[in-house]
């Protein structure tokens, strides 16, 4: 696929997203997060000559050596993946804009310390598992909003910036958009979150619809 036809292509996942956003509100912005895991730094690049600018991974060994690659291209980088405790210094000495898939309050203790040993901050977005799978990492929905809280009074070098989710894994349209709705009705209650991050390339018109307004797309972008 030349440069043109990769833009055509990616243009018409922009207007399925758009298509999706103004179903929701004509005000309503969604950012995409272009998670490149499976993914070349030439196959980023390429994303990136077509405007493309934000960039997910989700190992931290990956996310090192691909933003080390591209450093002299202006990316932003997400990290999306779960954090093993003995990976957060290796996570902080890359500092990426967004830490997407804080899964826990223990977890959110050792980041502090960690944030705190620095002097820094970090942008964070806490997972809610809104499925209840047992495959999938995260807070409960019912306690969602306390450990939120908490990690707000607790750790004041984490700058939680809102929720992250997964959407139900399940062939039922309804059941996937029963965990969106969840999640994003907790994204409300906050009130003071900006980031409601769900939906993937097999649901993201649906979490669009559901009140997402930053969606993590993977396979759809980086055609093979």
């Amino acid at each position: 696929m030349n440069i043109e036809e990769y833009k055509l292509y990616i243009d018409n996942i922009i207007r399925r997203v758009e298509f999706a956003r103004v179903r929701v509100s004509g005000h309503h912005i969604v950012k995409i997060v272009a998670i490149s895991k499976y993914s070349t730094t030439e196959e980023i690049e390429a994303l990136y000559k077509v405007g493309q600018r934000a960039f997910g991974e989700n190992k931290v060994q990956d996310l090192k050596s691909k933003s080390n690659e591209l450093e002299d291209l202006p990316l932003e980088w997400h990290f999306v993946g779960n954090l093993q405790k003995n990976k957060i210094n290796n996570l902080l000495d890359i500092n990426p804009d967004l830490f997407q898939s804080l899964d826990s309050i223990e977890l959110a203790n050792e980041l502090q310390k960690k944030l705190h040993e620095r002097d820094m901050t970090l942008d964070t977005l806490l997972q809610i598992n809104s499925a209840k799978e047992e495959s999938k990492h995260g807070v409960m929905p019912e306690v969602a909003i306390d450990i939120y809280r908490k990690i707000q009074k607790e750790c004041p070098n984490i700058s939680l910036r809102g929720v992250m989710s997964i959407g139900a894994h399940s062939e039922d349209k309804a059941v996937i958009k029963k965990s969106f709705e969840l999640t994003h009705a907790i994204y409300k209650e906050l009130g003071d979150a900006s980031i409601c991050s769900m939906g993937m390339s097999g649901d993201f018109e649906l979490a669009i619809e559901c009140g997402s307004n930053m969606i993590r797309l993977g396979s759809i972008l980086f055609p093979k």
